[in-house]
């Protein structure tokens, strides 16, 4: 019988999400709602719309370039993201009567047209707004997230020779050689092209650019019993850092 040339990887196979063991970043959220206008000053870059449930144009967002927020009541906002006239994103926020909690709850379809991610969470104040500004106004950090569809959880990772890939339910996926040389990363609007470097069997380093500039690093770790997988990553576009922990499946 053939010898095997090659060991399988300890990255080969599918990997899912546990939401329970996820580290979220500890940079808040800033929002402001106040005179007609709603205000997201981390977004990246910063949003300003009238808060009137029309849409409104944005610029140098990859995911949407209009945003329409409605102002549900006083503790309660909808918003709708489009792109190219398409719905990308519906979301609802709503802080607790207290004003120390927020939950929020949305539906995504920013990558392909693949079934839709969708979920919910809850966040925790920070800092309170102005005076006289809506509920939402402050700093607010994800707490946690209660749910989320299984297609925004997974992903699969295959090792063949040289060359390593991904490839995710909602339609992202590239193929790169592990020597930190760039390849496309396809399906992801916000991500152009991708590089991989193989730190050791275990630990594999994603680079993702967006038009040259990394917005991103990922430090991926296999378990040594290969059960799971720890992920940090190192959000250069938003300054942010959070890990989670993949369970293989």
């Amino acid at each position: 019988m053939p010898s095997l040339a090659t060991a399988q990887s300890a990255f080969d196979g599918t990997w899912k999400i546990d939401l329970k063991k996820v580290e979220m970043p500890k940079k808040p959220d800033v929002l402001l709602l106040q005179n007609g206008m709603y205000h997201c000053k981390t977004c990246v870059p910063p949003v300003s719309v009238k808060a009137d449930g029309t849409d409104q144009p944005v610029s140098g967002h990859p995911y949407y370039d209009t945003m329409a927020v409605t102002v549900v009541n006083d503790h309660t906002i909808h918003e709708i993201d489009k792109k190219d006239g398409k719905v990308i994103s519906d979301s609802t926020m709503t802080v607790a009567a207290d004003g120390k909690k927020a939950n929020f709850e949305f539906t995504d379809s920013s990558n392909n047209n693949t079934d839709p991610v969708t979920g919910n969470g809850t966040m925790m104040r920070v800092a309170k707004g102005p005076a006289g500004a809506h509920a939402i106004s402050g700093s607010w950090r994800t707490q946690s997230y209660g749910s989320v569809s299984d297609n925004a959880l997974t992903r699969s990772y295959k090792v063949d020779g040289d060359m390593f890939s991904m490839n995710a339910p909602t339609g992202e996926s590239y193929t790169a050689k592990m020597d930190g040389s760039e390849a496309p990363y396809k399906g992801d609007p916000g991500a152009t092209s991708v590089s991989v470097k193989k730190l050791s069997s275990h630990v594999m380093q994603e680079t993702d650019k967006r038009d040259g500039e990394i917005i991103s690093v990922a430090k991926m770790t296999v378990a040594p019993d290969g059960k799971s997988m720890t992920i940090a990553v190192d959000d250069k576009l938003h300054g942010t850092h959070m890990s989670f922990v993949a369970m293989k499946q």
